[in-house]
């Protein structure tokens, strides 16, 4: 194998390099009765345990969503939150967003960013 292969399998293999994880909004946090909307449940991909949901603590994550009126040049937007804490025993977790979630973003995908790192 030639070297110039070598550096075009390796560039063609970071090109894809992500660094966040996706996740899914599930919903706000509730009682029986209230629901607290400054305060949301994600759940990970790929993580499924209380020790494991502990690396994500603090974490930023973004919801981005796709609007009708182009601001700033773009019909994107975003919301960004923080990994506050786990929730339950399955790898979900509370996250608090700068502004409160649409009701729409129920069921939506997040990205949960790898910084700000503590290793």
């Amino acid at each position: 194998m030639h070297i110039h292969e070598l550096l075009f399998m390796l560039s063609w293999f970071f090109s894809f390099a992500r660094l966040y994880v996706r996740g899914s909004i599930l919903g706000y946090k509730r009682s029986k009765s209230n629901q607290y909307p400054n305060t949301s449940l994600i759940q990970i991909e790929n993580v499924n345990s209380k020790e494991e949901v502990a690396w994500y603590a603090g974490k930023r994550m973004a919801y981005i969503y796709k609007a009708k009126v182009k601001k700033n040049g773009s019909h994107y937007r975003c919301i960004w939150g923080k990994v506050t804490r786990p929730h339950g025993n399955s790898g979900v977790v509370r996250a608090k967003f700068k502004s409160n979630l649409p009701p729409r973003s129920m069921g939506a995908r997040v990205r949960v960013f790898m910084y700000p790192s503590n290793i």
